[in-house]
């Protein structure tokens, strides 16, 4: 069920929350499926209504820094110098846990994936409910990703208690993952915070081969994020097949090349924008997914900035 953006409804999540419900809620990324993170039996019920793999890690959500010391182990001076810097935000920090967060949150692992949402709703959800509230994407697993409410409803329909409402996602693109418990801060998933923004406060930061089949963090998985038409990668417009158009879907960065004929056509950003591009990335797969076609071609996007977390869910999505 969808419900408003309201001070009523987000107290009703929140409640919802606490006796152990699921709630789908927009932040600055994607939309998010909330469980209480220190009840395992909550949590249990997020991978039972996404079909998620619980060797799959997910993220906790704190509203606020006292939430972070609650949830997590803060020893390291980097967690507090970069989460200062970037939180609330779309990153995601890889740090020790606390013996508060269940082990099925982190799969098993002694370290936890933990993220401050900059979006006011998610953040008083939070606060209202448990202070820690574990939420993947509001997906089934695999799928795409969504950035509106109405691709909640869609995929999960009455697997979930309550969906807020909050418009679409600005970003649109899931929060950078960074591993801080390495010598070397790593980014295990690219995403809202660029590895450059990264770098200028922490130094060197590595980013780690995506093809990861053991994952310490959501999304390091090769196949994820995916259409149920296959997808596939073409380096340039002048490489996209002629072969029955009329049957063929096409992704564009910017709308460039000969794109007539097509079946279906979705560019993500006229003026190669990448925060736009970001933004929009989601929903133009859900309208390719919706369209009377057998199969998309999705343009690769330069590896740049906001870039670079573009082209790693289009790769995520495409057939291998």
């Amino acid at each position: 069920m969808i419900v408003r953006n309201s001070e009523e409804n987000i107290r009703l999540g929140a409640d919802i929350i606490k006796r152990g419900g699921l709630v789908a809620f927009p932040t600055e990324t994607v939309y998010g499926l909330g469980g209480n993170s220190l009840d395992p039996l909550a949590v249990a019920k997020i991978f039972e209504a996404k079909e998620r793999p619980s060797f799959d890690p997910l993220i906790t959500h704190i509203a606020d820094f006292e939430g972070l010391e609650r949830v997590a182990l803060i020893e390291d001076r980097r967690i507090l110098k970069v989460a200062e810097k970037l939180w609330p935000g779309a990153l995601t920090i890889i740090v020790p846990k606390r013996d508060i967060i269940p082990s099925l949150v982190t799969s098993g692992l002694e370290t936890m994936a933990v993220r401050m949402p900059d979006h006011p709703t998610a953040r008083e959800l939070i606060r209202l409910s448990t202070g820690a509230v574990a939420a993947p994407s509001a997906n089934p697993f695999g799928y795409l990703s969504p950035t509106t409410a109405e691709h909640v409803e869609e995929s999960l329909g009455n697997r979930i208690d309550l969906v807020i409402d909050g418009g679409t996602c600005r970003v649109g693109v899931e929060s950078t993952v960074l591993d801080l418990t390495r010598d070397i801060p790593t980014v295990l998933r690219p995403g809202g915070i660029g590895v450059e923004t990264l770098r200028d406060i922490l130094g060197d930061v590595e980013v780690l081969d995506r093809t990861s089949l053991t994952p310490k963090a959501p999304g390091q998985l090769p196949m994820h994020y995916s259409p149920r038409k296959p997808l596939h990668i073409v380096d340039s417009p002048a490489d996209l097949p002629r072969i029955r158009p009329e049957r063929t879907g096409v992704l564009s960065f910017a709308g460039e090349g000969d794109l007539q004929g097509f079946a279906a056509v979705e560019v993500l950003s006229s003026r190669g924008d990448y925060l736009e591009a970001a933004s929009r990335l989601f929903a133009a797969l859900h309208r390719l997914d919706r369209a009377d076609i057998d199969v998309i071609y999705a343009q690769r996007v330069p590896a740049v900035g906001l870039g670079a977390a573009v082209m790693d869910r289009i790769y995520k999505a495409s057939e291998k």
